[in-house]
This record gives structure tokens, C-alpha cells and sequence, in this order.
């Protein structure tokens, strides 16, 4: 055993398994015991990590981690809290959230559109027109508080009811102090008028769900850069190619970012922050944000 100690991976999930991705890449980035957790209930996250911390001596804390995963953007940050809180210094671990690896993947979409909008039209994100569709998945979720954080103009696409887009819309205020706009996009006028008027498309839906069409892309005449992460086909924007990354979309004259080149980034950055966790001499902890300051680094 190394002066540090083991490099231990908790891994809690409130769903019926865990996701073998995540697992391989733990192994992969260094931990040396993974142990999954499953149907674990926010309650008891508290008692679970109290286990962990009195059962090491302080000083192997850091090398302590402990992994959110599930469906669930918000529930993996209140266990993420919960964790955090139940913490008696000097008593203390490492965290990471990353729910169905959804904040590693918002992250790196969000790097990739950043470094086409900078390289192509020399422009950052404040004041860019961002429309973002499967805005109640999680990738969307995170990817519009991403996205407007660093100042866009960020539109949350309803595709069955407004309703849900609202409640994010509410719960991205209220807990990261960000405006987005909650839109219908049920009826094909509604939608061309949300493509017309973007100046970027992060396309999130759910796998093989096309959400832009050639006819769409032929209206889109604002539109700078548009991102797909389905590899699923087909594809979620009509004529993306997998590994695009600020090509000209066929179509358009917009410049596309398909999931391959995304999926490359977000591999990166979730290895990572695996490899941050077990390098630290302190208890570190990782959400969305601090995916995508990774990213960032990735992408140039």
C-alpha cells in the first residue's frame, strides 16, 4: 500500500445498476477497488459515506472517492451535497458527479462549439442565440447551464409540453443563477421558428431521435455551429457525420460537431477527472463546471 493508500471508488447510483462505461474507465484512469451501489436513495447517501471516511486514516481521504451516477442531473448533485455535508474533518473524501456520464458529455459539447465559434468567427458565447433540444434529458440540462453561464442566449426546446422545460428553466435559476428560456417546439412552425432565429443547435435528444432535417437546416440562416451527440442512427441532425468537427454541414452554412469528435473530448475529460481524484493530496469535487474547465483544455 502506497503512502497515500489504495485508491478506493465508491460508486452510488440510485438506479438498478451501475454503467459499465464509467466502471471501465475508473479501472482504466487508476482506481485500484470499485465497489457499486445500487438503488441507493438519497437518505442514505450520509451513512454510506460516514464508512467510508472513519474507516481510513485521514491522510488517505483524497484517494477515498465516491461516484453519482444514474439518470438524474439534480438528484446527482443533491447527493453530491448530502456527501459533502456528512464530512467531519479531517474525516473527508472525494466526489464526483457525472450522471449517466451526462456532465462529462454536456462539457465537451460545449468545448467543442466554443473552439468552432472562436477559430471560425472569432466569437465567445456572450450574447450567442443557443437552442438547445432533449433540454429535459440530461445532457441538455447541463450543456444550457454550461452554455449560460458563460453569457448565452440559452432556449430550452419542448417537444411534449413546456411544462417540464419550464421547471428546469425554474431550477437552473434557482440553484445556478442563470435566465433560460423555456420554448414550444411541438409544432413544425414552432420549430422552424426556434432553427430561423439560432445562432447555435445543441442537438441532445435521445438516441436515433432526428430533431433537424434538411428542410430545417435550409432555413437556418443565422445559424453558426450546430452539435449532435447522437451516434445512434439516425443521426439527430440530418447530413452530421460522426466525426465532424467544424466542417461545413451539408445543407447549411452552418459548421458541424458530430458525437464522435464530442465523444472524444468527453472521454478525456471524464478519464481526468478520475486521474485528478487519485493524484490529489486533498479531497476534490467534480460537477459539470469543473468538466467542462477540463474540457476546455483538451479542445486547445
Amino acid at each position: 500500500m502506497s503512502e497515500k493508500g489504495t485508491p478506493i471508488l465508491h460508486m452510488l447510483d440510485p438506479s438498478e445498476h451501475v454503467s459499465p462505461f464509467d466502471v471501465n474507465m475508473a479501472t482504466d484512469a487508476g482506481f485500484k477497488v470499485i465497489i457499486p451501489y445500487t438503488h441507493v436513495e438519497l437518505k442514505k447517501v450520509t451513512a454510506l459515506v460516514q464508512d467510508a471516511i472513519f474507516s481510513r486514516p485521514p491522510h488517505y481521504g483524497p484517494q477515498t472517492g465516491v461516484f453519482f451516477g444514474g439518470k438524474d442531473a439534480i438528484l446527482a448533485l443533491d447527493m453530491m451535497k448530502a456527501a459533502k455535508e456528512a464530512m467531519v474533518p479531517p474525516f473527508e473524501l472525494s466526489t464526483f458527479a457525472d450522471p449517466a456520464g451526462s456532465f462529462t458529455t454536456a462539457a465537451a459539447m460545449v468545448a467543442c462549439v466554443e473552439k468552432v465559434l472562436k477559430d471560425k468567427f472569432n466569437s465567445g458565447w456572450k450574447g450567442v442565440k443557443v437552442a438547445v433540444f432533449g433540454a429535459t434529458g440530461v445532457v441538455g440540462f447541463a450543456s444550457s447551464i454550461i452554455a449560460a453561464l458563460e453569457g448565452a442566449d440559452v432556449q430550452l426546446v419542448a417537444h411534449r409540453g413546456v411544462d417540464r422545460v419550464i421547471k428546469s428553466a425554474e431550477i437552473s435559476k434557482e440553484r445556478f443563477g442563470v435566465d433560460l428560456e423555456a420554448v414550444a417546439g411541438e409544432t413544425a412552425d414552432q420549430k422552424r421558428d426556434i432553427i430561423a432565429n439560432a445562432d447555435v443547435i445543441f442537438a441532445a435528444a435521445a438516441a436515433g431521435v432526428q430533431v433537424v432535417s434538411k428542410e430545417h437546416k435550409e432555413l437556418a440562416k443565422n445559424l453558426k455551429v450546430i452539435a449532435d451527440v447522437n451516434a445512434v442512427p439516425p443521426p439527430g441532425v440530418e447530413g452530421m457525420e460522426l466525426f465532424m468537427n467544424g466542417d461545413p454541414l451539408p445543407g447549411c452554412n452552418a459548421l458541424g460537431v458530430g458525437p464522435l469528435a464530442i465523444g472524444d473530448i468527453k472521454y478525456k475529460t471524464e478519464s481526468g477527472l478520475f486521474k485528478q481524484m487519485i493524484a490529489s493530496d486533498k479531497p476534490v469535487h467534480f460537477d459539470f463546471r469543473d468538466a467542462f474547465k477540463l474540457a476546455r483544455t483538451f479542445v486547445g
